[in-house]
């Protein structure tokens, strides 16, 4: 890549790039819920999540005990674990005031919250070890329709996204256990240059430019982010989302 660094690879290359291990992040909680009926008519989330304790098994689809409403869209290999920064929950609470729900992790529907990482600090394909499982960075987040509900916030999924404080997924190619406590270390760094900030941003400023969306698709994406990049480039135009991050109508 020529021409000067970006300011988001040169933070994600002071977090460990080119192979060099990061400091390890200590994990502050691990998270799961169960799919429950949600607000609106037919909807089922596990989006409420509560800390466990002791040791959790991490699966090839997420932690032991963790459930996903909607599995068309949510959970997967793809999007086995969800990590949410604790660190963004300062700004949340300046935006939309004291809300209980921002008191403790959880409220974005996370399994791992922690301090120290965030989207401009992690890359796309960072392995991190976790206990005796080794986690592997997948792609960001694309909120939906549940965070507004859950927020009471008619926007709030747009919020999530326009910021970029979004989180991320992992999908697992070392399945083990872990708990609140441990730390997460980074093994592997195959993409400095992309860290999950950058390549969020191609995807929510709707970015069109071909030699950007060409070089996204160098990147090993999920299937359902190659194809929304190759169909921009194919066609000149963005994709709708206001399925996504409104939702149905209410009942």
């Amino acid at each position: 890549m020529s021409g000067p660094v970006p300011a988001d690879r040169a933070a994600c290359d002071a977090a460990g790039g080119d192979g060099q291990p990061a400091v390890a992040t200590r994990i502050d909680a691990l998270l799961t819920g169960v799919a429950l009926p949600y607000t609106r008519p037919g909807s089922r989330s596990g989006i409420a999540k509560s800390p466990r304790s002791g040791r959790v098994r991490i699966g090839e689809l997420g932690l032991e005990g963790d459930e996903q409403g909607d599995l068309r869209v949510h959970g997967g290999v793809d999007k086995a674990v969800h990590h949410y920064p604790f660190d963004h929950y300062a700004a949340w609470r300046a935006e939309l005031g004291e809300l209980p729900l921002l008191a403790t992790p959880g409220a974005f529907g996370e399994n791992i919250s922690s301090h120290g990482l965030d989207e401009g600090t992690v890359c796309l394909g960072d392995r991190y070890a976790l206990g005796d499982a080794v986690l592997e960075v997948s792609q960001g987040r694309q909120p939906c329709w549940k965070l507004n509900d859950r927020f009471g916030v008619r926007d709030m999924a747009r919020r999530v996204q326009d910021t970029g404080r979004t989180g991320w997924y992992y999908r697992v190619p070392q399945p083990g256990s872990a708990q609140a406590g441990d730390a997460l270390v980074l093994l592997e760094r195959p993409w400095p240059a992309w860290p999950l900030r950058r390549l969020m941003r191609l995807l929510a400023d709707r970015v069109l430019d071909p030699g950007q969306l060409a070089e996204a698709l160098e990147l090993p994406l999920v299937p359902s982010w190659r194809k929304l990049v190759e169909r921009r480039l194919a066609s000149s135009q963005v994709e709708d989302w206001a399925r996504r991050i409104d939702g149905p109508p209410q009942g």
